[in-house]
């Protein structure tokens, strides 16, 4: 029997009768579950080994980070030493923890429309036609000229500038700018049925207008526009909206 203590590997087993010859015991051979002692914690260290080593950043911050940057100069922008010093994370640290850089753009605009087009969701539950575009326009203004945040908005910023090398992620914003266009149709779709519009009014082509209107108020936030130059096109824009 292996003495406790002793890893079974190192036994050794009598050889013929009588014999003093020892010879090497295969290891574990003919041992029982009391004789496998190992004096070591095996399962820890196993343990350890398949979670890897523990990152040392925290994530959420890290891809904030990588948000502001991407907001700021937008995909093709942005180079993958903007990402890293900003996020103050060495290049294996990012593709651990993101994937690549377009992995990490896609995150990084789940994380934009979650907390900084908030007000989307809003404004489609407003009471009427008016209330959702004044909602929409005014929280566009809000987010787009504020000063703890980059100007413009980040799906037109890198939308406009996506090349021909980028087109995956220019098809990713197109369907998520389609998404919130299908979306404001079919409000403006139950608006008019519901008398708030007139009964000529041409949903699809209203629903384009404040798109734009949206959109070039993006533009001209990142090109330096004033809150209140973006406010009087707010204020001009309800005053042509046809509903109540």
């Amino acid at each position: 029997m292996v003495q406790p203590g002793i890893c079974p590997t190192q036994a050794w087993e009598a050889g013929g009768s009588g014999s003093k010859e020892r010879r090497p015991h295969a290891p574990f051979a003919g041992l029982s579950a009391a004789d496998n002692y190992i004096p070591f914690d095996m399962e820890g260290i196993l343990s350890r080994a398949c979670k890897g080593r523990p990152r040392e950043f925290d994530v959420d911050e890290a891809l904030a980070a990588a948000l502001r940057v991407f907001w700021s100069k937008g995909y093709e922008g942005t180079s993958l030493t903007d990402l890293t010093d900003a996020m103050g994370i060495t290049r294996p640290s990012l593709y651990a923890a993101f994937g690549n850089k377009e992995a990490l753009f896609r995150k990084a605009l789940d994380l934009y429309e979650r907390e900084k087009l908030s007000y989307i969701g809003e404004a489609l539950a407003a009471p009427t036609s008016r209330g959702v575009a004044e909602r929409l326009l005014q929280g566009a203004l809000d987010m787009q000229t504020s000063e703890c945040e980059p100007r413009g908005c980040l799906r037109v910023i890198s939308s406009v500038s996506c090349g021909a090398e980028a087109e995956s992620v220019r098809a990713d914003l197109i369907a998520r700018r389609a998404s919130s266009q299908a979306a404001l149709i079919e409000r403006m779709e139950r608006a008019k049925a519901e008398g708030d519009l007139p009964p000529h009014t041409d949903v699809h082509g209203i629903t384009n207008y404040l798109l734009a209107i949206l959109q070039g108020m993006s533009v001209q936030a990142g090109s330096g526009a004033s809150k209140a130059e973006l406010a009087e096109v707010v204020r001009t824009s309800l005053a042509m909206w046809p509903g109540k």
